[in-house]
């Protein structure tokens, strides 16, 4: 009967959990257990084998936060069980099933070789001998995710945590494996969850119903070993009805997201991946048809250093081809923030490790948890030589479905990558069948296509694949009422998808995520370290190159190899976008110091060989465009400026007139007029002012550092009084007091410049607040152009969709222009990231507001962040379009130097022809010499010019530095011929 349903389902839930789960383990006999907690910082495994070790009493307290206890387990089999299988299971203290965000373990037999991680969802250790010893390197991790929202906490870094212990071991066993109880746990769990997914007076699901309950009938809840194949028998029917011809095929790929940092320091990311690797590498032994996928160099990198006897069994499962390399990147970044030039470098150093390491090249991006992903990544992505991108993060959007799952993504450009979005809407999948019957129902392809991708691993804080989940796919293979599962690399999966759906549907532009739009404001001391280090590593890449061609110098291979590594690393996208604890964002702070450090000593290096010995000042323009007469990329002496810059006094405040633009200062330091002198025209609307400081309360409903909710909006206060405003000669200092904090801005304007620029030191001490500042501009524009990699992008200003509202926060590199027909003004910056747009209409015309997002203040999970004194630099540009947009940008974001010698040098490279901008002058990976110059098309509309440059013969490249047509021989000046917003790279051979 119907009514019968919810009896047999409760009926099953109980006798699973109560009798049949603890019936897999039917015997156990305690081991010996010892310790050793060392007082600091992990030690290699074989130290932590020879330690010294005293007797642990289960029950004991153990684990300061981020401390390492090491455990000895010793004992033997009992003669009754001998040739029967037996497992050792540990709780080291385990009290939530998520694994990964707890203490957890990597174990090692006495010979150092490891065997698998532990955590809460992979608590047995396999025993193939009679005598056990095991040693456990455990990390008494403190304990994250279990309150959402989320407290504030100060264990987020060593230095502020507690001492005390965290955890008490729970048990240390050695018990008898039945497989039959375990095989029969799997059966019920299966029917249970597909039954659940059914229409509810479905004949399949009245079918299993009947099954399970027959299946209990026949199990002797007091002798479930006994009478756990009866039981399977009542199943077999059911289990063995085969899959409707039309079922969602879904292909499965062993996974574990481990995020290279993010509520743990790099470190234990290293002991995280070390752990899951040893974990999956036992489960490919142990099944034939299993496929495991990991991502990142940078993690294989970790472990090849710090664990080669993991990396040795990883090396052989690549090798059989059941490892598979994924993503062919570095890290798996964040594709928003980072130039064009790092998103390069994330793609050559990731595909040259896997190529060097393994002999093999990935043919997709994997990138399933990043924060949103820029309209350049397509074209990058076709030009570094991968076919297909991957993603799930799209499915967390807040308002707005995205309306497919398989679909060709267009860039800036026009390039397209085919595309995918697994519709279980995770990347953390257990095969359950509600995330089967999900991938069904919601599959929006389904029309034209038949199968999805499913990430199949506990991830984020690693564990990987499980064998309950292996389990599961062996059992949905080819079941009834269920989803096809089978293992298959994601090669397979997209060349299949490709050929059952050539013609899939386009989405053209941004994969905005409305989530996580506060990514681009927090932690600003991590985003200035990134901006810097990528314009300090582009310029010595630059020098460098120019004094190997010129004076033979060395050119720093492998210098300039770890700077980028260390640069990419930390784009990670919990890192860059400031997510992470305390200790991650204290210690990229530190990386970058060390970073910038060693990229200026590469530079001044190669300039001393550039301009020779000598006392006279040298101007060095690393720019791709010339100033102070200087040319780009080149050096000599500065041309001296006939202009002149003016700062009056007037009705308290005061003016700054170059000859080019005039821009007026309140007594309240603000911009009341900023006019272009030539046009007339003005850019502040009237009766406004711009450089507004504002202050909104910010408490999102959930992702502090993560998440600004749109109803911080709805209180703003504006930062108008003063605290002083002192008239300098050639600049103003503004010092304003609020609440907690103080603002100092030095505003200036150099002759000759469209740009007020505005160099800001904030001693922050707010809590929960953001930090914007306005600029309400007399501008009708239908669109804001938002510099993005090797472009810009456009975003309408209205709000006639909801998808159009979503994008309340949205991101920018070193522009943000806001233009109507013959007249524009834009915003650079050179260290921030994120900003908003709004649109007002009255009788007297359309003001378009452009704020930029300066400071924020969240508690979760860094309660420090941002605290202390922070510096920016931005600039009020007058009168631009996108090419005086570009120029600003470049000029704030590359500074010139000033260096003594004997002489000036020529350009190594230059281009000529409008609109082509250089973006990298390098030597190539390969070391053989040839040099490689990278462009682009910077206006978005088409562009012809030439490259000039010293070489004997010439050839188009791709991204990864391969030939991609003949090489041809130089005569004269390189023809360049580029599309809008094209990227092109050209090797050079001297």
């Amino acid at each position: 009967m119907h009514d019968d349903i919810p009896l047999t389902v409760g009926r099953v839930t109980r006798v699973l959990a109560e009798r049949v789960l603890p019936a897999i383990h039917p015997e156990s006999v305690p081991l010996d257990v010892a310790a050793h907690s060392l007082p600091g910082e992990p030690v290699p495994p074989a130290e932590g084998i020879a330690l010294s070790y005293a007797p642990h009493p289960i029950g004991t307290a153990w684990g300061p936060a981020w401390g390492t206890t090491w455990f000895r387990v010793r004992g033997s089999v009992p003669e009754r069980w001998r040739g029967r299988p037996v497992e050792v299971l540990v709780d080291l203290g385990f009290n939530r099933s998520l694994a990964g965000f707890q203490c957890e373990a990597l174990v090692y037999r006495p010979d150092g070789t490891p065997v698998k991680g532990i955590n809460p969802q992979n608590r047995w250790i396999p025993v193939d001998t009679d005598t056990v010893e095991f040693y456990l390197e455990a990390a008494s991790n403190p304990e994250w995710m279990n309150d959402r929202p989320f407290g504030v906490t100060t264990q987020g870094d060593i230095l502020t945590a507690s001492p005390e212990p965290l955890y008490h071991t729970a048990g240390m066993d050695l018990a008898l494996f039945d497989e039959r109880v375990h095989e029969l746990a799997l059966d019920l769990d299966v029917l249970l969850a597909l039954q659940a997914t059914l229409p509810p007076n479905a004949p399949r699901r009245m079918r299993i119903l009947q099954a399970l309950d027959d299946a209990l009938d026949a199990l002797d809840l007091q002798d479930v070993n006994g009478t756990a194949e009866a039981a399977r028998d009542r199943l077999s029917d059911v289990l063995a009805a085969p899959a409707e011809h039309s079922a969602h095929r879904i292909s499965a790929v062993g996974h574990s997201h481990i995020d290279s940092a993010w509520l743990w320091p790099t470190r234990e990311t290293v002991r995280k991946v070390a752990r899951t690797v040893s974990s999956m590498t036992e489960l490919l032994d142990a099944d034939a048809d299993f496929v495991y996928g990991m991502s990142s160099a940078q993690q294989y990198a970790w472990i090849k250093e710090h664990r080669p006897e993991v990396y040795a069994r990883l090396v052989k499962a690549v090798r059989d081809g059941r490892f598979v390399p994924l993503g062919g990147m570095w890290v798996e970044s964040d594709t928003v923030m980072p130039t064009g030039e790092a998103l390069v470098r994330q793609f050559t150093y990731g595909q040259r490790f896997f190529r060097e390491e393994f002999g093999v090249e990935c043919h997709g991006v994997w990138l399933p948890d990043s924060f949103g992903y820029s309209p350049a990544l397509p074209q990058l992505i076709r030009r570094a030589g991968f076919r297909w991108f991957f993603t799930q993060k799209i499915s967390w959007n807040q308002v707005n479905v995205f309306p497919h799952h398989t679909f060709l993504w267009e860039g800036i450009d026009g390039s397209r990558v085919f595309t995918h979005f697994p519709p279980m809407d995770t990347y953390n999948s257990t095969l359950s069948g509600a995330e089967l019957a999900r991938a069904t129902n919601q599959f929006r392809e389904a029309r034209r296509a038949g199968g999805s991708l499913a990430p199949v691993g506990y991830g984020d804080g690693g564990g990987g694949t499980t064998r309950e989940m292996i389990g599961r796919a062996r059992r949905v293979a080819d079941l009834e009422g269920s989803a096809r599962v089978r293992w298959q690399h994601p090669d397979e999966f997209f060349a299949e998808a490709m050929a059952e759906y050539p013609h899939p549907p386009v989405w053209v532009g941004e994969l905005y995520l409305e989530l996580h739009r506060a990514t681009l404001t927090s932690q600003h001391r991590t985003k200035q370290g990134n901006r810097r280090a990528e314009h300090l590593l582009i310029e010595a890449e630059l020098w460098a190159a120019t004094a190997a061609v010129r004076t033979g110098a060395e050119y720093p291979y492998d210098e300039l190899d770890g700077l980028w590594r260390e640069a990419l690393l930390h784009q990670f996208h919990d890192i860059l976008p400031g997510t992470s604890i305390a200790w991650v964002h204290r210690e990229a702070v530190a990386a970058y110091e060390r970073l910038h450090a060693a990229a200026e000593a590469v530079i001044e290096r190669s300039l001393r060989a550039l301009v020779g010995e000598g006392s006279h000042s040298i101007f060095v323009n690393p720019a791709p465009l010339p100033r102070n007469g200087v040319a780009a990329l080149s050096a000599g002496i500065a041309a001296v400026s006939a202009a002149e810059a003016t700062v009056s006094t007037v009705d308290g405040g005061c003016v700054f007139d170059n000859g080019v633009v005039r821009v007026t200062l309140s007594a309240e330091g603000l911009i009341t007029s900023a006019l272009d002198v030539a046009t007339g025209r003005e850019a502040i609307a009237p009766g406004q002012a711009g450089n507004l400081l504002q202050l909104h309360q910010d408490f999102p409903n959930k992702w502090d550092a993560w998440d600004v909710d749109r109803f911080y909006r709805n209180h703003v206060t504006d930062l108008r009084e003063v605290e002083s405003l002192m008239v300098g000669p050639d600049h103003v200092v503004v010092t304003r007091v609020f609440s907690k904090s103080v603002v100092r801005q030095r505003i200036s304007l150099a002759p000759g410049s469209r740009t007020l620029l505005v160099e800001q030191e904030v001693d922050w001490h707010e809590t929960e607040k953001f930090l914007k500042v306005a600029f309400p501009f007399d501008i009708r524009a239908e669109h804001i152009a938002a510099e993005t990699q090797f472009g810009y992008q456009k975003r309408v200003t209205h709000t006639n969709t909801s998808w159009e509202a979503a994008k309340f926060e949205a991101s920018m590199h070193r522009f943000v222009l806001v233009e109507e027909h013959g007249f524009g003004a834009a915003l650079v910056t050179d260290s921030t990231y994120g900003y908003d747009h709004t649109r007002d209409s009255t009788v007297d015309g359309v003001t378009t507001t452009v704020r930029l997002s300066l400071l924020r203040a969240p508690r979760f999970p860094d309660p420090q962040t941002d605290q202390g004194v922070q510096t920016c630099r931005y600039g009020l540009v007058i009168g631009a379009d996108a090419a005086i947009a570009t120029a600003a940008g470049l000029d704030l974001n590359l500074a010139p130097r000033t260096v003594h010698g004997g002489h000036g040098f020529d350009p190594l490279v230059s281009v000529s022809g409008e609109g082509i901008v250089l973006s990298a002058v390098k030597l190539a990976d390969d070391r053989s010499g040839d040099l490689i110059v990278r462009v682009y098309e910077a206006l978005g509309r088409r562009a012809t010019g030439a490259l000039h440059a010293d070489a004997a013969s010439v050839v188009t490249a791709s991204l990864l530095e391969k030939p991609i047509d003949e090489p041809s021989p130089v005569d004269g000046a390189i023809p360049l011929s580029l599309t809008p917003f094209e990227v092109r790279t050209v090797r050079l051979t001297r």
